[in-house]
């Protein structure tokens, strides 16, 4: 009985961590950005890397506002360790960066450092989010 309730609570942890993974943001390329700030809705580009302390700490908010703020928002995750232009190609210089786009594609805001949901709810609305 003791070995049953522990293979249950077992498979229900392990059912946890997995679709914690799955639900990670994918790392965003070039191409993605520019069809994001194509689309004409602001946009959240955060630069940083999966095994960075701060990203880390804000990997579940940009999950959560991906999934809130979709087709109101593009919220993008680049992993600047396994694409390496793309850090110069936006002038990256500390992790996590994040920039903040208006609805045109233009930067608005630059952040670096850990970003907590409601400032980033807060740039977003600033660069136009309804």
């Amino acid at each position: 009985m003791k070995m049953r309730l522990f293979a249950a609570l077992l498979t229900a942890f392990c059912l946890t961590a997995i679709s914690a993974l799955a639900a990670e943001l994918p790392s965003s390329n070039d191409a993605a950005i520019r069809a994001a700030l194509a689309s004409g809705k602001p946009t959240v580009a955060d630069f940083g890397a999966r095994t960075c302390i701060p990203c880390k700490k804000m990997a579940p908010i940009l999950e959560e506002l991906n999934r809130e703020l979709k087709g109101r928002a593009n919220v993008l995750f680049t992993d600047v360790w396994k694409d390496s232009g793309i850090g110069g190609q936006y002038r990256v210089q500390m992790i996590p960066t994040q920039i903040f786009f208006d609805a045109g594609g233009k930067e608005v805001k630059r952040h670096i450092g850990f970003i907590d949901k409601a400032d980033i709810l807060k740039e977003l609305k600033a660069a136009g989010l309804k």
